[in-house]
């Protein structure tokens, strides 16, 4: 695998995660009018039809284990909407990204851990500077730890789980029916927390389509689709640290198109966090451009 393999893979993630980031502002305005269990579970519903339809061949060749890898991908990520959904409501939206944004630490900590290597300075330093810039970015002058921020750390560690996840299996299954399975089991378990903790409105507000069909296909089915891809020639590293990217990117989006004003100090972490991902990406050239393998499950 060459370098050049990963760095058009790591443009890939990025691009993804400008998509995410500049459809937060329309997630924001729908979730206003429905619950966002029912949100999530409509959205990737949409997905999993759209996916569906396009590759439905390929269902042909599913077996057992790639069933299994996808259902446990999507797991973790129903979970770490769902954690995040609910520390929502007990934490302050600047908290709340900070810590999800703490996947980015996570994730080398985990492949460390399931490696026994330790990164190299290029990627320490990177993964620091980017928190840093994170904690500029997202938290207000009286950070304090409540409830609510120790649901959004189980929901920065289910994020992490899913970016690793998807390192591990991706190489290993059709990444298609990876993407697909995954928002198919966010979807049942979506929907099913909503039948229980919420109700379903009786129609659907402007928000509510604007927000569903402008993720459902670019946010959700090509998104998830690209990052099963592409994740195969990147690390998780590499990837966690472009995932966070995704604050930049809804902090500009807000800028320009709802006119939110950024202080000094958030525009100087927006700096840190692209400072922080490019120094990643000048890595020890000696090393091997593949994704860390993991042996967790």
């Amino acid at each position: 695998m060459s370098k050049s393999q990963q760095i058009r893979a790591d443009l890939a993630l990025l691009a993804i995660t400008f998509i995410w980031g500049v459809t937060f502002v329309v997630v924001q305005d729908a979730i206003a009018d429905i619950g966002p269990f029912y949100f999530i579970a409509i959205r990737f519903a949409i997905a999993f039809a759209f996916l569906a339809l396009i590759y439905f061949r390929r269902f042909r060749r599913l077996d057992l284990k790639t069933l299994l890898a996808g259902s446990i991908i999507g797991f973790f990520l129903f979970a770490g909407y769902a954690f995040q959904t609910i520390g929502l409501k007990y934490t302050t939206a600047s908290n709340a990204g900070f810590i999800t944004g703490l996947a980015v630490v996570l994730v080398p900590l985990f492949s460390c851990l399931a490696t026994r290597k330790i990164p190299g300075r290029p990627v320490i330093t990177g993964v620091t500077c980017a928190t840093l810039g994170l904690a500029l970015l997202s938290l207000g002058n009286n950070f304090s730890l409540n409830y609510g921020d120790i649901l959004t750390f189980f929901c920065a560690l289910s994020f992490a789980g899913h970016i690793i996840l998807v390192g591990k299996y991706a190489p290993k299954y059709d990444p298609v029916m990876l993407s697909i399975l995954q928002i198919g089991v966010v979807s049942i378990i979506s929907g099913c927390c909503g039948f229980f903790l919420e109700t379903l409105p009786e129609h659907f507000t402007r928000p509510v389509w604007i927000g569903l069909f402008s993720t459902a296909i670019p946010a959700t089915a090509l998104a998830f689709l690209v990052q099963n891809s592409v994740q195969r020639y990147t690390s998780p590293t590499h990837t966690a640290i472009i995932f966070i990217m995704e604050p930049v990117f809804a902090a500009a989006a807000g800028w320009f198109l709802s006119g939110e004003i950024l202080t000094s100090r958030q525009w100087l972490g927006c700096a840190l966090i692209l400072a922080g991902m490019l120094v990643a990406e000048l890595k020890d050239r000696k090393e091997p451009a593949q994704p860390v393998p993991v042996s967790k499950t």
